[in-house]
C-alpha cells in the first residue's frame, strides 16, 4: 500500500512540556521530507500549528480540515496549501479519513482520542486497512497502551487488533514503520 498522505490528530494546546510542540514540528518535517502530504485539523494554535509549520518549512503540501465555527473564530492556519471548511466535527473526521492513507495520533485531549479511536475502530471492523499509529512522545500514551493490554487480558480486544497499533517515540522511526506496514489480521466481522 502506497502512503501518499497522512492524517495527524493532535492537540490544539501546547501541553506543559516544550517537547510536545518540538515533536509535533519534527513530525511535520519528517512527513514533508518523505514527500507525504499532511492532513490535519487546520488550526493555527498549539501543537497543531507546530505540526503544520514543520511541514510547511520543509516544503511539502499541507491540507487543513476546519469546522466553520473555528473559521468564524479565526483559528485556521493562514498558510495551508488547501483548506476544507466543513460544517462540524463529524464531517471533519470523514473528510480527513477520505484524504489520508495512514493515521497518527500525537499527544492531545479527548478530541484527539475520539478521532483516533474512530479510525482504529474502523480498521478493527474492516472498513479501513490503513496504518494506525501513535507517536508516544514522553510516554504520553503509556496509560492508553496499558488500557489496550488490559482489554486484551479481559477478553474485550483480540491481540491482533492490539498488535495493529504502530507505536514509537521517534517521528522518523514511526513513519518508517508506517511505510513498512502490511495488514496482518483477520477482520472481526
Amino acid at each position: 500500500m502506497a502512503i501518499e498522505s497522512v492524517a495527524v490528530y493532535l492537540g490544539s494546546s501546547a501541553g506543559n512540556d516544550p517537547i510536545y510542540q518540538a515533536k509535533a514540528r519534527e513530525m511535520g518535517q519528517v512527513l514533508a521530507q518523505a514527500g507525504k502530504t499532511l492532513v490535519f485539523g487546520g488550526s493555527n494554535v498549539g501543537c497543531m500549528a507546530s505540526l503544520a509549520d514543520g511541514a510547511l518549512a520543509a516544503g511539502d503540501k499541507v491540507i487543513g480540515v476546519v469546522p466553520q465555527k473555528l473559521v468564524d473564530n479565526e483559528i485556521q492556519h493562514p498558510n495551508l496549501d488547501q483548506l476544507y471548511v466543513v460544517h462540524g466535527m463529524q464531517e471533519r473526521k470523514a473528510k480527513m479519513m477520505a484524504l489520508a492513507d495512514a493515521f497518527i495520533a500525537l499527544p492531545g485531549g479527548p478530541g484527539t482520542m475520539e478521532e483516533w479511536f474512530e479510525v482504529y475502530t474502523w480498521a478493527q471492523v474492516g472498513y479501513l486497512d490503513h496504518p494506525i499509529a501513535l507517536l508516544n512522545v514522553n510516554n504520553y500514551y503509556q496509560p492508553l497502551l496499558t488500557y489496550l493490554d488490559h482489554a486484551v487480558a479481559e477478553g474485550f480486544l483480540h491481540q491482533q487488533y492490539r498488535d495493529m497499533v504502530i507505536i514509537d517515540a521517534d517521528p522518523q522511526t514511526l513513519l518508517d514503520k508506517i511505510i513498512a506496514y502490511q495488514p496482518d489480521y483477520k477482520k472481526k466481522w
